[in-house]
């Protein structure tokens, strides 16, 4: 099944799914979009998601999926191997509940369209975006952190010695963190996680850097 991602390099949403493709070895055609540019704010565009964000994951015969994790849920289920749950109900919920903490509360909070909105509506300069964006990772990251040193479910990855959900999100949220200049040494063990993935290819190959419109 042919394959198309509109994404954006530097978008989380885009990095976690592109690495998640790569995982199940699926390849995929690859859309560029320049958020700040509005151009998934286009009639065209919007035809494909209302909403205007990226990713889209267009299939071959027209149908658009939206919304990361429900992409990566529908890959699971679509391809299962390798997997990216466990195949326990307590290791799922686990692992669900890890990838929410990044995925539900640190990004909404952080990402373009309500930074614009500060900017716009209250004034806040870069200096006010980066100290919110870092407020939120950090409450959220000191919990993570927490939870995984705690867990005897964490292994080489956040569950187990196999990536899977909840390192996709963790891999995409550090590199965003590292627009804003945010220390990953200070949870080490979601810096030892995030180095071992970045060690991989499939999250190497998908990193924001490696991507065709970096720039």
């Amino acid at each position: 099944m042919a394959l198309t991602l509109h994404n954006f390099f530097r978008s989380s949403t885009s990095t976690r799914l592109r690495a998640a493709l790569n995982l199940k070895g699926l390849e995929y055609d690859y859309v560029p979009y320049v958020l700040r540019k509005g151009e998934t704010r286009t009639p065209d565009y919007l035809k494909r998601n209302p909403q205007g964000l990226v990713p889209s994951l267009e299939r071959e015969d027209g149908k658009v999926l939206t919304q990361s994790l429900a992409i990566i849920e529908w890959l699971e289920e679509t391809h299962p191997e390798p997997a990216l749950l466990p195949k326990d109900a307590d290791g799922r919920a686990r692992v669900r509940a890890l990838a929410h903490m990044i995925a539900l509360e640190v990004h909404p909070l952080n990402n373009l369209r309500v930074l614009g909105y500060l900017a716009e509506h209250f004034g806040a300069d870069d200096a006010a975006q980066k100290a919110w964006f870092t407020h939120w990772v950090t409450t959220t990251f000191d919990a993570l952190e927490t939870t995984l040193a705690r867990d005897a479910e964490t292994g080489q990855f956040c569950h187990g010695d196999t990536p899977g959900l909840a390192d996709l999100c963790l891999y995409a949220q550090v590199w965003n963190n590292k627009r804003f200049e945010i220390d990953i040494a200070t949870w080490p063990v979601i810096a030892g996680i995030f180095e071992r993935l970045d060690a991989l290819p499939a999250f190497r190959d998908a990193a924001p850097p490696n991507q065709p419109d970096a720039a």
